[in-house]
């Protein structure tokens, strides 16, 4: 999930594996691959900064977990 702000200044959180392509024309617009468009402030290099970021923390497993320790 990647935080983004509508043009209207709303927060809005959406699904990162459901971006199916960004534009700009001048504004930004988020497709996603039901249809929906989103209009929104970021710019189309900060959304993909957000997409990467996401998904590199989604590799690395859930927060505080490490490699798996032997207690006995």
């Amino acid at each position: 999930m990647i935080e983004v702000t509508r043009i209207n200044h709303l927060p809005l959180v959406l699904n990162a594996d459901l971006i199916e392509h960004i534009e700009t024309t001048p504004d930004t617009i988020i497709s996603l691959t039901n249809g929906q468009k989103f209009v929104v402030l970021e710019s189309v290099e900060e959304i993909i900064r957000r997409v990467i970021a996401f998904r590199r923390a989604a590799q690395a497993g859930p927060i505080g977990t490490g490699p798996a320790q032997n207690h006995g």
